[in-house]
């Protein structure tokens, strides 16, 4: 039994989706969309299913995907790609986050995470046979500084690994931020491996910049992004890891042993997708940011405090500052129980321990009507906890 998987126990994410199921709570938890996404672009996948090929596609992917993804990249953020060697198609952001760091790791390399983070990382990490070196980030800014960086880099450090905009701080890292971090990565020649599947999902007018944005990480960085995320179909588990030709031939060399390839079905919708006018994708993050500001306008009606929501789903609850004694964790618990309203506590993405989070993390992808129950009972819960 490998020691890495023995030590892992329920996720949070199954532990409050479990608990709102057997209560019939309200799951404002786990960052999934309450109705299924673009239906134009299902509508092509099934079309697809029955007219196209059903067989292996290519282990890169697709000709016509490639094209759309480095095409959508270069009309969303400027990037200039070769679809046919600097595209990879992945059965999901995870598996291209595991194919990167499989083939650019070796046993005893450093990788720095910045917390909280993604609950998939360290466990990748650690089972490519790389040391897990943190960065506690503390909100409300969330932001990572020279002195960290500092005390984080070694010789031994051969990748960082991060999230822009970040889930779940929801935080974008800034131009700034990036310029900070390049200087240390040249200087250390270290990888960056963006996990940018949030890129489409950015509010108030902000652009989104990702990593392959930063001239001095070229030939360093590797972008990753996600259809499940653009286009609202989590299940689909469709990826997209963007490099330089070098990185990306490394990265495809451990693609081909993991899952080879993705269902030419849902590439091929995909491209469809991503070839749609940019207003498609324009209206699909302002109905998103409505129902953030809705959520948002609820809950400080109440008297909660929510911190900046820049990007994803999610919207974050500052326990403290909201008049509330309880850790994050037992908010979460005693709220689905007692309340009828699942959360996520911030903890939950920290395995560091150190400093406490009392922070809880609700999802908005949700319709009209379930938020407005999930407002109504965490304003029961307030009224309660304080």
């Amino acid at each position: 039994m490998n020691p890495i998987y023995a030590a892992l126990g329920t996720t949070i994410f199954t532990t409050m989706s479990g608990l709102a199921t057997e209560l019939g709570a309200i799951n404002l938890g786990q960052g999934f969309p309450e109705t299924d996404g673009f239906p134009e672009v299902r509508a092509d996948a099934a079309r697809a299913v029955m007219a196209d090929s059903n067989q292996y596609a290519p282990m890169k992917g697709t000709a016509a995907l490639r094209d759309a993804v480095a095409g959508f990249y270069g009309r969303t953020q400027g990037l200039s790609l070769d679809p046919a060697r600097e595209v990879l198609i992945t059965s999901g952001a995870t598996e291209a986050l595991a194919a990167a760091l499989f083939a650019l790791i070796s046993p005893g390399d450093e990788v720095i995470v910045f917390e909280p983070m993604y609950d998939a990382y360290a466990p990748l990490i650690e089972r490519a046979g790389g040391v897990v070196v943190r960065i506690r980030l503390s909100p409300p800014d969330w932001r990572f500084t020279e002195g960290q960086l500092t005390a984080a880099f070694s010789p031994r450090t051969k990748a960082v690994l991060l999230t822009t905009p970040n889930n779940p701080t929801t935080r974008l890292i800034s131009r700034e931020h990036w310029a900070l971090l390049a200087r240390f990565c040249a200087q250390h020649q270290a990888y960056v491996i963006s996990d940018e599947v949030w890129e489409q999902v950015v509010f108030d007018g902000v652009r989104h910049v990702g990593v392959l944005n930063v001239p001095e990480l070229t030939g360093l960085g590797v972008k990753i992004g996600s259809a499940g995320k653009i286009f609202a179909l989590t299940g689909w588990k469709v990826g997209f890891v963007c490099a330089s030709e070098a990185l990306v031939t490394q990265i495809a060399k451990a693609h081909q042993f993991l899952t080879f390839a993705t269902p030419p079905m849902l590439q091929t919708a995909v491209a469809f997708g991503l070839n749609l006018p940019d207003a498609r994708f324009s209206d699909a993050v302002a109905e998103l940011q409505r129902s953030r500001d809705l959520l948002m306008a609820g809950l400080e009606a109440e008297g909660f405090c929510t911190l900046p929501a820049e990007g994803t789903y999610f919207l974050n609850i500052d326990l403290p500052e909201s008049g509330i004694a309880l850790s994050a964790t037992d908010f979460a618990l005693r709220a689905v129980r007692e309340v009828g309203v699942a959360t996520i506590p911030l903890e939950a993405f920290c395995a560091s321990g150190g400093l406490p989070l009392p922070v809880v993390r609700l999802c908005f992808a949700k319709s009209d009507a379930t938020l407005q129950r999930g407002i109504e009972a965490l304003k029961r819960a307030r009224r309660l906890f304080v």
